[in-house]
Order: C-alpha cells, then structure tokens, then sequence
C-alpha cells in the first residue's frame, strides 16, 4: 500500500469578515462560516479517501483573534480523524504563533503537532519495508526574518522524507517575509516531498522533488478568488509521486467583467449580463457564489448606469439570486468618459462641461496634486495589508488617484447629464 496523505495550509479558521458585502445577512453567514466549512469539507475527503495522513502546514487560526471556541471546534473535527484511525501533523504558522490559545487546547493523540526541532517523526512502513519520516518546524514568534532550512535535520536514509514548512520562499506580493528560502534550497536539502504553506495562492514550484504550496482552501474575500482546494497525494514504494488538486472551498469569490459595448437600451445590457452570470453560475454548480461584477465598454447607456446605481445593483442581484446560490458583493463601472458615448453633441451644456473636465481639469497638475496630497493623507488611517492593496509602490498611486478622479468626476458628470435629459436643461 502506498503513503497517502492530504497536504493544506493557511486555513485561517474564524477569520474575521472582510466581505464587502456583508450588508446581506444570509450572505453573512454563509462567509462567517466559510472557513469551518472547508475543514470539515477536508476532514470528509480524508476519510473518503481512506488516507494515511492530514499535513497542516501553518495557520490554522487567524492570530490573536481565536477564541477557545474556534480550538474546540478544531478538536473536534481531528478526533473525527482520530476515530477514522487517520494521523495528523501540524506546524504552526505565524498567525498561529498569535494565537493566545494555541498551546492550550489538548488534541487526540493521533495529532502530532511539531515544535521548534524539524524531528523526523515515522508516518509509516511501506509493504516493501520502507519507511516514511514527516519532518516539521513551528515557529513560536510570529516574525521570523530568516530561514529555517538550517534547522532542519537530514533525509533519513533508505526511506521516503518529507517535510513541512511555513514560508514566503523567496517572497510574494501582499504576504509578508517569513522563514524565507529559495526552491533551489529546498531541492539541495534531499526530501522527497516538501509541504509548505504561507502563500495563499495553489503553486507546485517542483516536481522532483515535490515542492508544493496548495493555496488556502476558502477565499475570504474577494482578493481570494477562485476555487480552492487541497493537494491530495499518493507516494508509491518506490517514491514516485502524483498529486490531485481537490476543491474544498464551499464559498467562491470571482470577478466577472461584463462588456456593454454596443449595447443601448437597459433591457439588452440586463440580457447581457444574465447571460453571462449564467455561464459562470453553470461552471461552478457546487458552490456558493459571490461576484464582483465589472461592467465595460463604449455604450451610450454608461451615464444612465451611473446615474441610477441603485436600480442596477437592484436588478442584477435579482438577475444572480434567480441562478440560486449566487450573490453580488460590489459592482463596478469602468466605461469610456460619459461625453463620448451619451448622445451629446457640442453645444450641449453638459456636453460642453464634461469635455472642459476631461481636457483641462483632469490634466491639471494642481488638481492631480491635491488628489494625491487627499490620498496620502487618507492612506495612513487603512490597515497595513489595504495600504499594500492599493498603493504598494508609487505607480499604483498615482494609478489610485488617476482612477479616483476619473470615476468622482463621471459620477458627477453622468448625473447632470441625466438630469439635463429627463428635465430639459439648457
């Protein structure tokens, strides 16, 4: 019989919500629990599959936020892998070096949670007599600048190695550096499997050996998108092994571009859009769904879009709740300057207006100036991982402000536009 084991990392469990759309109650719940979902969901296919093992490489909770409710939780589903006869190894992450209760909480004696020592501890002895380490480390600070390789003990001779690790690699934008090393690094050191958590993103950097970091197995926002999942994995007695991506993620985020070019009346760019959000609700059949919806394109109904937001958030969450199981978290517009494509000629007012803002305000260096001097005035008060979101380097500033300006004044100018064509204005 071959070693089997189920590889993840970066669970986060009861990570507090960052969805914007949370105004929705059910929606609420369904993030709120997303990540409890994704265990069990993972502890499910580990029995399924009848596995030797669950690695946990890190972060399992979410830093100081954990209450011992969340642990209990925990404990809960790896005593069902206990009484499944299913071991579990774990290291902690830097979040979970946050944690206040992470070395309170007493496990099933199936779960071995490794210290500050990467000690090869034996998973199994194959049919043919070979046996299988599992070497791990857990970090007791949640900082931690260098790398943690050195620590780790040699292959174990004759047998099949693998090991577990928490790292940025050789970095990675929007995580922070921790336990940094190089695949080269990793390939010298002799292991045949490497599970490595940190990145939240699924990458297999290596197939021989196998250095592979799964993903997170829920998205907790809409900056987590996509489905995500769980490596399944199968080493033979000969150490050759083959992986299998397994999707866990009971909530997706995803974001839909939807163009409207050439599109002029409401009724079609509602017929557009349905289409499409019934194609993507099509391909992912399983799974709660949460949209950020961007709307595109050269339409001359992007200043009556803008102007009545409200009916169109309206009706296309009308459109994404007839798919079942299907929301919509945010929509954006991102459509060519309104005086190009609303039917103005040049001597309307508004016409008129909108292009005196586009060629000579808009161009401004002192009103750029003042944009950029509001922003980084602003920057400052938001969470450090939102700053990086949105102004990681002075490029993405300058497009911050760009596109801040851009939007506020089509906002604007979309409105007086409508309104000069519903009442007259001249």
């Amino acid at each position: 019989m071959p070693f089997r084991f189920v590889h993840t990392a970066d669970l986060h469990l009861d990570s507090p919500l960052r969805s914007l759309a949370l105004r929705n109650e059910e929606l609420a719940a369904i993030v709120r629990g997303a990540t409890r979902n994704a265990l069990v969901r993972i502890v499910d296919l580990c029995i399924a599959e009848n596995v030797d093992a669950l690695l946990i490489a890190g972060d399992l909770y979410d830093g100081n936020q954990t209450s011992m409710n969340t642990a209990l939780f925990l404990a809960g589903e790896l005593r069902r892998l206990d009484e499944a006869g299913i071991r579990t190894f774990v290291i902690r992450g830097n979040h979970d070096a946050q944690s206040q209760v992470t070395r309170e909480l007493t496990l099933p004696p199936s779960v071995h949670v490794f210290a500050g020592r990467g000690k090869p501890m034996l998973a199994k002895t194959l049919e043919n007599g070979r046996t299988v380490h599992i070497h791990g480390m857990s970090f007791a600070d949640p900082h931690a600048p260098e790398s943690l390789l050195p620590h780790f003990h040699p292959p174990v001779a004759d047998a099949i190695n693998i090991g577990m690790l928490h790292t940025s690699l050789a970095g990675s934008a929007g995580h922070d550096p921790y336990a940094p090393c190089s695949v080269a690094d990793l390939e010298r050191h002799g292991y045949d499997y490497w599970a490595l958590g940190h990145i939240h993103q699924r990458q297999v950097h290596s197939q021989s050996p196998c250095i592979v970091m799964p993903g997170m197995p829920q998205g907790r926002d809409i900056n987590e998108s996509g489905v995500k999942g769980v490596t399944l994995v199968t080493i033979d007695d000969d150490g050759e092994v083959t992986l299998e991506e397994r999707s866990v993620g009971a909530a997706v985020f995803e974001r839909v571009s939807i163009d409207l070019t050439g599109t002029a009346e409401w009724r079609g760019m509602l017929d557009v859009a349905g289409r499409q959000l019934a194609l993507l609700r099509k391909g992912l059949p399983e799974a709660d769904l949460i949209l950020r919806i961007t709307l595109t394109g050269a339409t001359p109904l992007s200043w009556r879009l803008r102007r009545d937001f409200d009916l169109l958030q309206a009706e296309l969450a009308n459109i994404a709740a007839g798919l079942g199981r299907c929301w919509i978290e945010k929509i954006e517009t991102l459509f060519a300057n309104c005086s190009r494509h609303a039917g103005t000629i040049a001597a309307d007012p508004i016409g008129e207006l909108t292009a005196l803002v586009e060629t000579e305000v808009l161009s401004a260096f002192a009103y750029r100036a003042d944009m950029r001097a509001v922003a980084e005035e602003l920057l400052p008060h938001l969470p450090a991982e939102l700053r990086h979101l949105l102004a990681g380097d002075e490029g993405m500033l300058e497009a911050l402000v760009e596109n801040a300006a851009l939007s506020g004044s089509a906002d604007v100018l979309s409105h007086l536009h409508g309104r000069s064509v519903v009442e007259g204005i001249d």
